[in-house]
Protein backbone atom coordinates (compact mmCIF):
# COMPACT_ATOMS: atom_id res chain seq x y z
CA UNK A 1 0.00 0.00 0.00
CA UNK A 2 2.75 2.42 1.02
CA UNK A 3 4.77 1.52 -2.08
CA UNK A 4 1.28 2.50 -4.66
CA UNK A 5 0.52 5.44 -2.48
CA UNK A 6 4.75 6.76 -3.28
CA UNK A 7 4.30 5.37 -6.81
CA UNK A 8 0.76 7.88 -6.89
CA UNK A 9 2.54 10.84 -5.08
CA UNK A 10 5.50 10.70 -7.73
CA UNK A 11 3.16 10.87 -10.90
CA UNK A 12 1.28 13.51 -9.41
CA UNK A 13 4.30 15.87 -8.64
CA UNK A 14 5.27 14.59 -12.04
CA UNK A 15 2.46 15.97 -13.59
CA UNK A 16 3.01 19.57 -11.47
CA UNK A 17 6.34 19.48 -12.68
CA UNK A 18 5.47 19.07 -16.56
CA UNK A 19 2.59 21.76 -15.89
CA UNK A 20 4.51 24.76 -14.05
CA UNK A 21 3.09 27.55 -14.62
CA UNK A 22 6.31 30.18 -16.37
CA UNK A 23 6.21 32.95 -14.35
CA UNK A 24 5.01 35.64 -16.47
CA UNK A 25 4.25 38.83 -15.44
CA UNK A 26 1.63 40.34 -16.93
CA UNK A 27 -0.23 37.21 -17.16
CA UNK A 28 -1.24 36.26 -20.75
CA UNK A 29 -4.90 36.17 -21.59
CA UNK A 30 -4.57 32.88 -22.95
CA UNK A 31 -1.36 29.99 -22.33
CA UNK A 32 -0.85 26.38 -23.36
CA UNK A 33 1.68 24.55 -21.39
CA UNK A 34 3.62 22.23 -23.53
CA UNK A 35 5.68 18.85 -22.58
CA UNK A 36 9.31 19.59 -20.75
CA UNK A 37 10.90 17.70 -24.00
CA UNK A 38 9.31 19.74 -26.31
CA UNK A 39 11.29 23.32 -24.48
CA UNK A 40 13.03 25.05 -27.42
CA UNK A 41 16.95 25.61 -26.83
CA UNK A 42 18.98 28.55 -27.77
CA UNK A 43 22.21 28.06 -28.69
CA UNK A 44 24.91 30.96 -30.50
CA UNK A 45 25.99 28.43 -32.77
CA UNK A 46 22.75 27.30 -33.92
CA UNK A 47 20.15 29.51 -32.84
CA UNK A 48 19.19 31.73 -35.93
CA UNK A 49 16.70 34.59 -35.61
CA UNK A 50 14.49 35.63 -38.80
CA UNK A 51 12.07 38.54 -39.66
CA UNK A 52 9.95 38.79 -42.09
CA UNK A 53 9.57 42.34 -42.80
CA UNK A 54 12.54 44.92 -41.72
CA UNK A 55 9.93 46.79 -39.99
CA UNK A 56 10.65 43.91 -36.93
CA UNK A 57 14.60 45.08 -36.60
CA UNK A 58 13.73 46.91 -33.13
CA UNK A 59 11.88 43.90 -31.34
CA UNK A 60 14.97 41.83 -32.96
CA UNK A 61 17.48 44.49 -32.14
CA UNK A 62 16.04 44.42 -28.79
CA UNK A 63 15.94 40.27 -27.77
CA UNK A 64 19.77 40.31 -29.31
CA UNK A 65 21.09 43.08 -27.20
CA UNK A 66 19.19 41.48 -23.91
CA UNK A 67 20.85 37.99 -24.95
CA UNK A 68 24.00 39.61 -25.63
CA UNK A 69 24.20 41.47 -22.72
CA UNK A 70 22.99 39.02 -19.86
CA UNK A 71 23.91 35.85 -21.19
CA UNK A 72 26.56 36.61 -23.47
CA UNK A 73 25.45 35.16 -26.26
CA UNK A 74 25.58 36.58 -29.77
CA UNK A 75 22.75 35.66 -32.21
CA UNK A 76 22.90 35.99 -35.96
CA UNK A 77 19.70 38.18 -37.52
CA UNK A 78 18.30 37.33 -41.36
CA UNK A 79 15.51 39.26 -43.48
CA UNK A 80 13.05 35.90 -44.17
CA UNK A 81 10.86 33.12 -42.59
CA UNK A 82 12.43 29.70 -42.31
CA UNK A 83 8.93 27.39 -41.21
CA UNK A 84 11.25 24.11 -42.17
CA UNK A 85 14.94 24.85 -40.50
CA UNK A 86 15.20 23.83 -36.82
CA UNK A 87 16.62 25.56 -34.00
CA UNK A 88 15.11 29.09 -35.23
CA UNK A 89 13.58 31.90 -33.90
CA UNK A 90 10.55 33.35 -36.50
CA UNK A 91 9.23 37.32 -36.10
CA UNK A 92 6.32 37.04 -38.59
CA UNK A 93 4.21 39.95 -39.39
CA UNK A 94 0.36 38.76 -40.58
CA UNK A 95 -1.08 40.73 -43.04
CA UNK A 96 -4.62 39.73 -41.67
CA UNK A 97 -5.74 42.53 -38.79
CA UNK A 98 -5.82 41.20 -35.54
CA UNK A 99 -8.89 42.18 -33.11
CA UNK A 100 -6.12 44.26 -30.99
CA UNK A 101 -3.72 46.11 -33.15
CA UNK A 102 -1.01 45.06 -30.04
CA UNK A 103 -2.03 41.36 -30.15
CA UNK A 104 0.01 38.71 -30.42
CA UNK A 105 1.07 35.30 -30.34
CA UNK A 106 3.70 32.84 -29.29
CA UNK A 107 4.43 29.37 -29.96
CA UNK A 108 7.74 27.78 -28.30
CA UNK A 109 8.55 23.93 -29.31
CA UNK A 110 11.79 22.28 -29.41
CA UNK A 111 12.09 23.11 -33.36
CA UNK A 112 11.44 26.48 -33.35
CA UNK A 113 10.29 30.22 -31.38
CA UNK A 114 7.20 31.83 -33.42
CA UNK A 115 6.08 34.85 -33.02
CA UNK A 116 3.57 36.48 -35.37
CA UNK A 117 1.26 39.51 -35.03
CA UNK A 118 -0.07 42.13 -37.23
CA UNK A 119 1.92 44.71 -35.91
CA UNK A 120 5.53 45.34 -34.93
CA UNK A 121 4.49 46.60 -31.74
CA UNK A 122 2.49 42.97 -31.16
CA UNK A 123 5.79 41.42 -32.29
CA UNK A 124 7.60 43.32 -29.78
CA UNK A 125 5.75 42.65 -26.55
CA UNK A 126 5.86 38.78 -27.61
CA UNK A 127 9.67 39.51 -27.49
CA UNK A 128 9.07 40.71 -24.08
CA UNK A 129 7.34 37.60 -23.04
CA UNK A 130 10.09 35.45 -24.76
CA UNK A 131 12.28 37.10 -22.39
CA UNK A 132 11.00 35.98 -19.35
CA UNK A 133 10.33 32.72 -20.70
CA UNK A 134 14.22 32.45 -19.99
CA UNK A 135 16.07 31.55 -17.11
CA UNK A 136 17.58 34.01 -14.55
CA UNK A 137 20.96 32.99 -14.86
CA UNK A 138 23.18 32.58 -17.21
CA UNK A 139 24.85 29.48 -15.59
CA UNK A 140 23.17 26.35 -17.88
CA UNK A 141 23.65 26.64 -21.14
CA UNK A 142 22.05 26.08 -24.24
CA UNK A 143 19.32 28.20 -22.38
CA UNK A 144 15.90 26.39 -22.19
CA UNK A 145 12.83 28.32 -23.37
CA UNK A 146 9.57 26.43 -21.38
CA UNK A 147 7.02 24.97 -24.33
CA UNK A 148 4.23 26.56 -24.66
CA UNK A 149 1.47 28.30 -26.79
CA UNK A 150 0.16 32.17 -26.20
CA UNK A 151 -2.22 34.73 -27.58
CA UNK A 152 -2.21 37.96 -25.50
CA UNK A 153 -3.31 41.34 -25.85
CA UNK A 154 -3.48 44.08 -23.55
CA UNK A 155 -6.77 44.84 -21.62
CA UNK A 156 -6.34 49.45 -21.96
CA UNK A 157 -4.89 51.20 -24.95
CA UNK A 158 -2.86 53.09 -22.55
CA UNK A 159 -0.71 51.58 -19.99
CA UNK A 160 1.14 54.43 -18.61
CA UNK A 161 4.00 55.68 -16.05
CA UNK A 162 5.54 59.14 -15.43
CA UNK A 163 8.79 60.48 -13.96
CA UNK A 164 9.28 63.67 -12.60
CA UNK A 165 13.05 65.35 -13.66
CA UNK A 166 12.41 68.85 -12.61
CA UNK A 167 12.83 68.35 -8.50
CA UNK A 168 15.60 65.59 -9.52
CA UNK A 169 17.40 65.21 -12.86
CA UNK A 170 18.05 61.96 -14.14
CA UNK A 171 20.21 62.03 -17.57
CA UNK A 172 19.78 60.49 -20.72
CA UNK A 173 21.36 57.02 -20.08
CA UNK A 174 18.95 56.77 -17.07
CA UNK A 175 16.03 57.91 -19.27
CA UNK A 176 16.81 55.25 -21.49
CA UNK A 177 16.73 52.59 -18.54
CA UNK A 178 13.84 53.53 -17.47
CA UNK A 179 11.87 53.56 -21.14
CA UNK A 180 13.54 50.15 -21.31
CA UNK A 181 11.64 49.04 -18.03
CA UNK A 182 8.61 50.05 -19.28
CA UNK A 183 8.96 48.03 -22.47
CA UNK A 184 9.76 45.23 -20.47
CA UNK A 185 6.70 45.38 -18.87
CA UNK A 186 4.56 46.00 -21.92
CA UNK A 187 3.87 49.90 -21.27
CA UNK A 188 3.47 51.87 -24.31
CA UNK A 189 3.41 55.41 -22.45
CA UNK A 190 6.06 57.84 -20.88
CA UNK A 191 5.08 60.86 -19.40
CA UNK A 192 7.36 63.44 -19.18
CA UNK A 193 7.07 65.99 -16.44
CA UNK A 194 9.64 68.16 -17.46
CA UNK A 195 8.71 71.94 -15.86
CA UNK A 196 8.00 72.82 -12.69
CA UNK A 197 8.90 75.33 -9.97
CA UNK A 198 12.40 73.41 -8.83
CA UNK A 199 14.18 73.55 -12.61
CA UNK A 200 12.89 73.96 -16.57
CA UNK A 201 14.70 70.73 -18.04
CA UNK A 202 13.99 71.03 -21.52
CA UNK A 203 16.30 73.49 -23.92
CA UNK A 204 13.80 75.96 -25.75
CA UNK A 205 15.84 77.98 -28.39
CA UNK A 206 13.36 80.99 -28.76
CA UNK A 207 13.78 81.49 -25.15
CA UNK A 208 16.93 80.04 -23.77
CA UNK A 209 16.66 82.08 -20.46
CA UNK A 210 14.63 79.25 -19.42
CA UNK A 211 17.52 76.55 -18.78
CA UNK A 212 20.07 79.61 -18.37
CA UNK A 213 18.41 80.84 -15.52
CA UNK A 214 15.44 78.10 -14.83
CA UNK A 215 17.46 75.25 -14.66
CA UNK A 216 19.33 75.87 -11.70
CA UNK A 217 18.20 76.31 -8.03
CA UNK A 218 20.39 77.72 -5.41
CA UNK A 219 20.02 74.72 -2.67
CA UNK A 220 17.50 71.97 -2.09
CA UNK A 221 15.26 71.45 1.54
CA UNK A 222 16.86 69.00 3.84
CA UNK A 223 14.71 66.52 4.85
CA UNK A 224 10.82 65.86 4.76
CA UNK A 225 9.10 69.42 4.24
CA UNK A 226 9.62 71.43 5.81
CA UNK A 227 12.84 70.22 6.31
CA UNK A 228 15.30 70.91 8.79
CA UNK A 229 17.27 73.49 6.47
CA UNK A 230 18.75 74.19 3.04
CA UNK A 231 22.03 72.20 1.54
CA UNK A 232 22.75 75.92 -0.12
CA UNK A 233 24.10 73.66 -3.32
CA UNK A 234 22.92 74.99 -6.79
CA UNK A 235 21.50 72.16 -8.29
CA UNK A 236 19.93 71.19 -12.33
CA UNK A 237 20.01 70.28 -15.43
CA UNK A 238 18.51 70.18 -18.58
CA UNK A 239 18.06 68.38 -22.07
CA UNK A 240 19.38 69.82 -25.47
CA UNK A 241 16.92 69.59 -28.14
CA UNK A 242 19.20 66.85 -29.63
CA UNK A 243 19.33 64.49 -26.67
CA UNK A 244 15.25 65.25 -27.10
CA UNK A 245 15.50 63.85 -30.09
CA UNK A 246 17.60 60.62 -28.95
CA UNK A 247 15.46 59.75 -26.17
CA UNK A 248 12.90 59.90 -28.53
CA UNK A 249 14.28 57.91 -31.33
CA UNK A 250 15.06 54.90 -28.41
CA UNK A 251 11.35 55.10 -27.22
CA UNK A 252 10.09 54.53 -30.65
CA UNK A 253 11.95 52.00 -31.24
CA UNK A 254 10.43 50.41 -27.87
CA UNK A 255 6.93 51.01 -29.34
CA UNK A 256 7.05 53.67 -26.30
CA UNK A 257 5.07 57.61 -27.09
CA UNK A 258 6.61 60.11 -25.03
CA UNK A 259 4.20 62.55 -23.62
CA UNK A 260 6.17 65.63 -22.53
CA UNK A 261 4.24 67.56 -19.68
CA UNK A 262 4.97 71.57 -20.06
CA UNK A 263 3.46 73.30 -16.32
CA UNK A 264 0.81 75.83 -16.84
CA UNK A 265 -0.50 78.30 -15.31
CA UNK A 266 1.10 77.38 -12.08
CA UNK A 267 4.07 75.31 -10.88
CA UNK A 268 5.58 77.97 -13.08
CA UNK A 269 8.36 79.47 -10.89
CA UNK A 270 11.37 78.18 -12.89
CA UNK A 271 9.76 80.16 -15.52
CA UNK A 272 9.01 83.54 -13.61
CA UNK A 273 12.48 83.62 -12.60
CA UNK A 274 13.96 83.78 -15.75
CA UNK A 275 11.09 85.98 -17.05
CA UNK A 276 9.40 88.08 -14.58
CA UNK A 277 7.58 90.00 -16.49
CA UNK A 278 5.03 87.02 -17.09
CA UNK A 279 4.44 87.47 -13.33
CA UNK A 280 1.57 88.28 -11.63
CA UNK A 281 4.32 90.82 -9.21
CA UNK A 282 7.05 90.98 -12.11
CA UNK A 283 8.83 93.65 -9.62
CA UNK A 284 8.76 91.29 -7.00
CA UNK A 285 12.28 89.19 -7.25
CA UNK A 286 11.63 85.52 -8.42
CA UNK A 287 14.16 82.41 -7.97
CA UNK A 288 13.48 78.65 -8.70
CA UNK A 289 11.87 76.92 -5.86
CA UNK A 290 14.19 75.36 -3.50
CA UNK A 291 11.39 73.64 -1.10
CA UNK A 292 8.97 71.08 -2.00
CA UNK A 293 5.46 72.04 -2.26
CA UNK A 294 3.41 75.07 -3.21
CA UNK A 295 1.47 76.05 -0.08
CA UNK A 296 0.79 79.60 -1.45
CA UNK A 297 3.85 80.70 0.15
CA UNK A 298 5.45 81.44 -2.91
CA UNK A 299 3.94 83.00 -6.33
CA UNK A 300 4.63 80.50 -9.13
CA UNK A 301 1.31 81.89 -11.28
CA UNK A 302 1.31 82.76 -14.31
CA UNK A 303 -0.80 86.77 -15.36
CA UNK A 304 -3.08 85.66 -18.30
CA UNK A 305 -1.75 88.44 -20.74
CA UNK A 306 -1.01 88.46 -23.89
CA UNK A 307 2.98 88.41 -23.46
CA UNK A 308 2.15 84.79 -21.44
CA UNK A 309 0.11 83.62 -23.85
CA UNK A 310 2.66 84.92 -26.99
CA UNK A 311 5.17 83.03 -24.70
CA UNK A 312 3.87 79.83 -24.21
CA UNK A 313 2.55 78.95 -27.64
CA UNK A 314 6.55 79.87 -28.76
CA UNK A 315 7.78 77.19 -26.43
CA UNK A 316 4.80 75.12 -26.97
CA UNK A 317 5.47 75.34 -30.86
CA UNK A 318 9.23 74.31 -30.58
CA UNK A 319 7.98 71.59 -27.84
CA UNK A 320 5.14 70.08 -30.53
CA UNK A 321 7.93 70.48 -33.36
CA UNK A 322 10.23 67.96 -31.62
CA UNK A 323 7.76 65.40 -30.25
CA UNK A 324 5.66 63.64 -32.33
CA UNK A 325 3.21 62.54 -29.56
CA UNK A 326 -0.51 63.62 -30.41
CA UNK A 327 -0.77 64.45 -26.59
CA UNK A 328 1.09 67.24 -24.57
CA UNK A 329 0.27 67.48 -21.48
CA UNK A 330 -0.30 71.25 -20.27
CA UNK A 331 -0.27 70.53 -15.95
CA UNK A 332 -2.98 72.70 -14.83
CA UNK A 333 -3.03 71.58 -11.39
CA UNK A 334 -2.29 73.50 -8.06
CA UNK A 335 -2.83 76.56 -9.27
CA UNK A 336 -2.97 78.87 -6.83
CA UNK A 337 -5.56 81.34 -7.38
CA UNK A 338 -5.03 83.87 -4.37
CA UNK A 339 -2.29 85.66 -6.95
CA UNK A 340 -4.79 86.20 -9.23
CA UNK A 341 -7.57 87.63 -6.61
CA UNK A 342 -4.35 90.52 -5.87
CA UNK A 343 -3.71 90.99 -9.33
CA UNK A 344 -5.31 94.25 -10.79
CA UNK A 345 -4.51 92.83 -14.74
CA UNK A 346 -5.94 89.42 -13.68
CA UNK A 347 -9.29 91.10 -12.16
CA UNK A 348 -10.02 93.35 -14.95
CA UNK A 349 -9.86 90.70 -17.40
CA UNK A 350 -12.17 88.25 -15.27
CA UNK A 351 -14.86 91.38 -15.67
CA UNK A 352 -14.22 91.79 -19.91
CA UNK A 353 -14.39 87.95 -20.45
CA UNK A 354 -17.32 87.57 -18.33
CA UNK A 355 -16.11 85.08 -15.83
CA UNK A 356 -17.26 84.52 -12.98
CA UNK A 357 -14.18 84.15 -10.99
CA UNK A 358 -10.45 83.37 -10.33
CA UNK A 359 -12.16 79.60 -11.23
CA UNK A 360 -13.38 80.74 -14.50
CA UNK A 361 -9.65 82.07 -15.10
CA UNK A 362 -8.06 78.95 -15.19
CA UNK A 363 -10.76 77.64 -17.54
CA UNK A 364 -10.24 80.38 -19.83
CA UNK A 365 -6.64 79.96 -19.91
CA UNK A 366 -6.80 76.30 -20.54
CA UNK A 367 -9.62 76.39 -23.07
CA UNK A 368 -6.93 79.37 -24.86
CA UNK A 369 -4.09 76.70 -24.61
CA UNK A 370 -6.41 74.13 -25.81
CA UNK A 371 -6.99 75.89 -29.30
CA UNK A 372 -3.52 76.89 -30.27
CA UNK A 373 -2.67 72.98 -29.89
CA UNK A 374 -5.43 71.69 -31.19
CA UNK A 375 -4.53 74.28 -34.48
CA UNK A 376 -1.10 72.16 -34.60
CA UNK A 377 -3.11 68.87 -34.83
CA UNK A 378 -2.62 68.05 -31.11
CA UNK A 379 -4.82 67.00 -28.08
CA UNK A 380 -3.73 68.62 -24.35
CA UNK A 381 -3.81 66.02 -21.72
CA UNK A 382 -4.19 67.79 -17.99
CA UNK A 383 -4.81 67.08 -14.22
CA UNK A 384 -8.23 66.92 -13.34
CA UNK A 385 -8.22 70.48 -12.01
CA UNK A 386 -8.82 71.27 -16.05
CA UNK A 387 -11.74 70.35 -14.94
CA UNK A 388 -12.74 73.53 -12.34
CA UNK A 389 -14.91 76.33 -14.18
CA UNK A 390 -15.31 73.99 -17.22
CA UNK A 391 -13.65 71.23 -19.10
CA UNK A 392 -11.82 72.25 -22.44
CA UNK A 393 -13.64 70.59 -25.45
CA UNK A 394 -11.45 67.78 -26.56
CA UNK A 395 -8.66 67.33 -23.43
CA UNK A 396 -8.02 64.05 -22.25
CA UNK A 397 -8.50 64.46 -18.55
CA UNK A 398 -6.09 62.34 -15.81
CA UNK A 399 -7.46 61.94 -12.68
CA UNK A 400 -5.06 62.39 -9.54
CA UNK A 401 -7.46 63.96 -6.75
CA UNK A 402 -9.09 60.17 -6.32
CA UNK A 403 -11.47 58.87 -9.03
CA UNK A 404 -13.92 62.04 -9.19
CA UNK A 405 -11.91 63.95 -11.58
CA UNK A 406 -12.11 61.03 -14.00
CA UNK A 407 -15.70 59.83 -13.18
CA UNK A 408 -16.87 63.23 -14.49
CA UNK A 409 -14.98 63.35 -17.25
CA UNK A 410 -16.03 59.69 -18.72
CA UNK A 411 -19.41 61.30 -17.88
CA UNK A 412 -19.06 63.87 -20.34
CA UNK A 413 -17.45 61.79 -23.11
CA UNK A 414 -13.99 62.48 -22.61
CA UNK A 415 -10.70 60.50 -22.95
CA UNK A 416 -9.71 59.87 -18.89
CA UNK A 417 -6.58 58.18 -17.56
CA UNK A 418 -7.07 57.23 -14.10
CA UNK A 419 -4.28 57.62 -12.07
CA UNK A 420 -5.27 57.98 -8.27
CA UNK A 421 -2.57 59.13 -6.02
CA UNK A 422 -2.94 56.85 -3.52
CA UNK A 423 -2.85 53.72 -5.91
CA UNK A 424 -0.47 55.10 -8.63
CA UNK A 425 1.85 57.41 -6.73
CA UNK A 426 4.89 55.04 -6.49
CA UNK A 427 6.71 58.25 -4.78
CA UNK A 428 5.07 57.30 -1.28
CA UNK A 429 6.49 54.47 0.97
CA UNK A 430 6.21 51.00 0.13
CA UNK A 431 6.13 49.56 3.38
CA UNK A 432 4.96 51.90 6.81
CA UNK A 433 8.83 51.88 8.36
CA UNK A 434 10.54 52.90 5.14
CA UNK A 435 14.34 51.88 4.26
CA UNK A 436 15.16 55.26 3.38
CA UNK A 437 13.10 59.00 2.83
CA UNK A 438 10.02 59.15 1.02
CA UNK A 439 6.79 61.24 1.03
CA UNK A 440 4.71 60.37 3.74
CA UNK A 441 2.15 58.32 2.90
CA UNK A 442 1.62 54.55 2.06
CA UNK A 443 1.69 52.23 -0.82
CA UNK A 444 1.96 48.77 -0.46
CA UNK A 445 2.32 46.38 -3.77
CA UNK A 446 -0.90 44.75 -2.94
CA UNK A 447 -2.59 48.30 -3.47
CA UNK A 448 -1.54 48.82 -6.58
CA UNK A 449 -2.16 45.30 -7.69
CA UNK A 450 -5.73 45.82 -6.65
CA UNK A 451 -6.39 49.16 -8.13
CA UNK A 452 -9.64 48.94 -10.40
CA UNK A 453 -9.37 51.33 -13.24
CA UNK A 454 -12.73 51.22 -14.17
CA UNK A 455 -14.52 52.86 -11.19
CA UNK A 456 -17.60 51.44 -10.30
CA UNK A 457 -19.87 54.57 -10.38
CA UNK A 458 -19.42 54.09 -13.84
CA UNK A 459 -21.91 52.20 -16.52
CA UNK A 460 -20.85 50.01 -18.93
CA UNK A 461 -20.76 52.79 -22.05
CA UNK A 462 -18.79 55.44 -19.44
CA UNK A 463 -16.47 52.56 -18.63
CA UNK A 464 -15.12 52.33 -22.36
CA UNK A 465 -13.88 56.53 -21.75
CA UNK A 466 -11.63 55.26 -19.35
CA UNK A 467 -8.07 54.94 -21.45
CA UNK A 468 -6.07 53.14 -19.29
CA UNK A 469 -3.66 54.13 -15.81
CA UNK A 470 -0.29 55.56 -15.31
CA UNK A 471 1.81 54.74 -12.37
CA UNK A 472 3.55 58.50 -11.19
CA UNK A 473 7.30 59.00 -9.79
CA UNK A 474 7.87 62.33 -8.29
CA UNK A 475 11.04 62.80 -7.33
CA UNK A 476 11.05 65.26 -4.22
CA UNK A 477 13.19 62.65 -2.32
CA UNK A 478 14.40 60.59 -5.35
CA UNK A 479 18.04 62.06 -5.97
CA UNK A 480 19.55 59.12 -8.00
CA UNK A 481 18.76 56.56 -10.47
CA UNK A 482 19.04 53.80 -7.64
CA UNK A 483 16.42 55.19 -5.58
CA UNK A 484 14.01 55.48 -8.49
CA UNK A 485 14.32 51.77 -9.11
CA UNK A 486 13.84 51.07 -5.45
CA UNK A 487 10.65 53.19 -5.17
CA UNK A 488 9.63 51.57 -9.00
CA UNK A 489 9.93 47.98 -8.30
CA UNK A 490 8.41 45.76 -8.11
CA UNK A 491 4.93 48.15 -7.97
CA UNK A 492 5.56 48.58 -11.70
CA UNK A 493 5.11 44.88 -12.03
CA UNK A 494 1.59 44.91 -10.51
CA UNK A 495 0.57 48.39 -12.48
CA UNK A 496 1.57 46.05 -15.67
CA UNK A 497 -0.47 43.47 -14.75
CA UNK A 498 -3.39 46.15 -14.10
CA UNK A 499 -3.21 47.46 -17.24
CA UNK A 500 -2.10 44.33 -19.65
CA UNK A 501 -4.13 41.25 -18.03
CA UNK A 502 -7.52 40.45 -18.23
CA UNK A 503 -9.51 41.59 -14.98
CA UNK A 504 -10.70 38.25 -14.55
CA UNK A 505 -7.45 36.35 -14.29
CA UNK A 506 -5.64 38.86 -11.87
CA UNK A 507 -4.74 36.95 -8.64
CA UNK A 508 -2.39 38.72 -5.93
CA UNK A 509 -1.16 35.45 -4.24
CA UNK A 510 0.11 34.15 -7.44
CA UNK A 511 0.96 37.53 -8.71
CA UNK A 512 3.52 37.33 -5.30
CA UNK A 513 5.06 33.55 -6.36
CA UNK A 514 5.35 34.53 -10.19
CA UNK A 515 6.86 38.10 -8.88
CA UNK A 516 10.27 35.67 -7.00
CA UNK A 517 10.95 34.53 -10.80
CA UNK A 518 11.30 38.58 -11.94
CA UNK A 519 13.27 39.46 -8.47
CA UNK A 520 15.78 37.25 -9.65
CA UNK A 521 15.58 38.58 -13.13
CA UNK A 522 16.16 41.62 -11.37
CA UNK A 523 19.12 40.59 -9.55
CA UNK A 524 20.45 39.09 -12.68
CA UNK A 525 20.35 42.94 -14.34
CA UNK A 526 21.50 44.41 -11.45
CA UNK A 527 17.88 46.57 -10.67
CA UNK A 528 17.73 47.96 -7.23
CA UNK A 529 14.56 46.97 -5.08
CA UNK A 530 13.36 46.51 -1.49
CA UNK A 531 14.92 42.52 -0.14
CA UNK A 532 11.82 42.65 2.05
CA UNK A 533 9.83 41.63 -1.15
CA UNK A 534 11.98 37.52 -0.67
CA UNK A 535 10.05 37.72 2.83
CA UNK A 536 6.92 37.05 0.86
Amino acid sequence: MRIFISIISTLLLFQVSRAQLPSLIPQPVEMTIGKTSENFSIDHRSTQLFISDNKLKPAADFFINYIKKYYNLDLSLTTGTDLNRKNVINLTLIKVADPNPEQYALAVSSKSVNIRSSSPAGIFYGIQTLIQLLPPSAKAFPLQVQAVTITDYPRFAYRGMHLDVSRHFFDVSFVKKYIDYLAMHKLNYFHWHLTDDHGWRIEIKKHPRLTEVGAWRDGSIIGLYPGTGNDGIRYGGYYTQEEVKEVIRYATERYITIIPEIEMPGHSMAVLAAYPELSTTPKLPKKVAETWGIFNKFNNVLLPSEQTFTFLEEVLTEVMNLFPSSYIHIGGDECSKIWWKQSAFSQQLIKEKGLKNEIGLQSYFIHRIEKFVNSKGKTIIGWDEILDGGLAPNAVVMSWRGEKGGIAAAKQKHKVIMTPENFMYFNHAQFLKEDSLTAAKFLPLANVYNYEPIPAALSPAEGKYIWGAQGNLWSEYISNPAKAEYMLFPRLDALSEVLWSPKAKRNYSSFQQRLKQQLRRYDQMGIKYSKRYWEN
